[in-house]
């Protein structure tokens, strides 16, 4: 049933209308729809007079006068509608009755089989004329329906090639306003609290979309043709679409509102891959820079630090000159830690691509370890678990020991002199979990997460043994590079202890 049947036969049998916005709205439509059958019926009405001059002229009977009319209600029906049909259909009747039935000239029948007669006429010509309506408009529904699905795949496929360098909602509605041949529409991006409109109602359907936002449903004008509906992703309000359109309705557009939807996940998407991309790209220019400088300073700082203990050991200096070259020779040491830690953590940022891996023994690792820190070490009991001996993972050895180092120098550094520092290595969930254990001050819970970041270190610690701030993002980064993970647990009675990581552990 069309729109036009739905409301006349709403208005003349008193039911129930279409759910529309208001009665006025429903009432006045009921009468455009009224007037809109009037051509048609008067059209139809003339075809009937004319054919019943002729027939009453060429004297026929009223078998052959009932198929002449039966024919043009029938075309009435076919050219323009049910009810036009319907009106045509009774105009017939009278004058079949009026000018083929006895008594002639009046409306009265005296003959059983002309009532018979005429009453079959009626009753064919309308369930004609309904069966008729119907076909055309199943097949008027059926090209909207092929002609909608095309504009859907139009406005799918260019979405595909939206410019990403511009924003997103203006194209849209454009795109929409282009295919869909709509008067306006209107777009509320609630995540950017942005309102992109195009047509002539553009201001009213910026209100009608953000109510419909808000409210959370989708609501219709005051027209009877302008609708809105609200964006999703998933169960997630994203904002809303308002468009105004004689030939849209509630289900057509529930599917803009996905495609318009998908575009902004689309866009958004974009947009988190050329951030990631930008910085990665600024994270490798940094890591290059890193790399150059710490290469440069290496030469000069060995110069420097020769010099200075070439000085300190003839000892020929005064006691100030003595300091002053004791200072010397202190930073510069410092300065080289610096360079040696950057360019490790060069090296680990592009072993996430050159990784060599193999075989490493976690007892070995940690025993080297433990080693190359022996000096600094001096004085302290350093364990280490036996339960670290039947256990190897695979991964690129000297990474490995660099990360592990860090884990060291930091126990030393920052630990209580004289405390004992423990190191331990089990197999854990398919992990291999290395922990090296210190007493001294807790670390700030709001700090634990972020002493792995790259030249953080926590107040704490400023003000105690110098650092530069590299050494635990080493540590991290290495973990990472192999699929491993790093994280720490500090409390005031049981001391400080960083993890370390890997997956797949392998026992001997």
């Amino acid at each position: 049933m069309d729109e036009k049947t739905e409301l006349v036969s709403g208005l003349v049998a008193g039911s129930k209308f279409p759910a529309k916005a208001n009665v006025w709205n429903r009432w006045r439509q009921a009468v455009r729809a009224c007037l809109g059958i009037l051509p048609g019926s008067l059209a139809g009405a003339a075809v009937v007079a004319v054919v019943t001059f002729c027939a009453f002229r060429l004297h026929l009977n009223l078998s052959t006068a009932s198929v002449l009319h039966f024919l043009v209600v029938v075309a009435v029906s076919a050219i323009w509608g049910f009810w036009e049909a319907t009106v045509t259909s009774l105009v017939a009747y009278s004058c079949l009755d009026y000018f083929f039935t006895d008594p002639l000239f009046s409306f009265i029948v005296s003959n059983p089989q002309d009532w018979v007669a005429l009453g079959t006429f009626e009753i064919a010509v309308l369930i004609v004329s309904r069966l008729s309506t119907r076909v055309q408009g199943q097949a008027r529904a059926e090209a909207r329906q092929r002609a909608q699905v095309e504009k859907l795949y139009e406005l799918s496929r260019r979405i595909l090639f939206l410019d990403r360098s511009q924003t997103i909602g203006p194209q849209i509605v454009s795109l929409i306003q282009e295919i869909f041949k709509t008067q306006s529409v209107a777009l509320f991006d609630a995540t950017a609290v942005r309102l992109d409109a195009t047509g002539s109602r553009a201001d009213d359907l910026e209100q009608l979309a953000r109510r419909a936002y808000f409210q959370n449903t989708t609501l219709e004008g005051a027209d009877g043709h302008t609708w809105a509906h609200v964006l999703r992703l998933g169960s997630s309000p994203v904002g809303a679409i308002a468009i105004s359109g004689p030939e849209l309705g509630r289900f057509g557009v529930e599917p803009i509102a996905s495609l318009a939807a998908i575009a902004f996940e689309r866009s958004r998407s974009f947009e988190k891959e050329s951030r990631a991309e930008a910085a990665r790209q600024t994270e490798q220019l940094r890591t290059t820079v890193l790399d150059a400088l710490a290469h440069a300073f290496k030469t000069p700082l060995t110069a420097i630090r020769t010099a200075s203990s070439g000085l300190l050991e003839a000892g020929r200096l005064t006691t100030d000159d003595t300091e002053l070259a004791a200072l010397i020779d202190d930073q510069a040491d410092h300065l080289n830690r610096l360079a040696t830690e950057l360019l490790q953590m060069a090296k680990i940022d592009d072993a996430e691509v050159r990784l060599r891996r193999e075989r490493v023994p976690v007892l070995t690792l940690i025993e080297d370890a433990v080693a190359r820190h022996r000096e600094q070490l001096h004085g302290r009991s350093v364990s280490v678990s036996d339960s670290a001996a039947p256990l190897e993972v695979q991964g690129d050895r000297g990474i490995l020991a660099a990360a592990l180092e860090q884990f060291i120098d930091n126990a030393a550094r920052y630990s209580t002199p004289g405390s004992p520092i423990s190191v331990t290595a089990e197999k854990n969930l398919g992990e291999v979990v290395i922990a090296v254990h210190n007493e001294g001050p807790p670390i700030r819970p709001a700090d634990r997460e972020r002493i792995f970041e790259r030249f953080y270190r926590a107040e704490e610690s400023r003000h105690g043994a110098s650092g530069t701030g590299l050494g635990l993002s080493i540590a991290k980064k290495a973990a990472e590079a192999h699929g491993g993970r790093t994280w720490v647990v500090s409390e005031e009675r049981t001391g400080t202890t960083f993890f370390f990581a890997l997956p797949g552990g392998l026992g001997r």
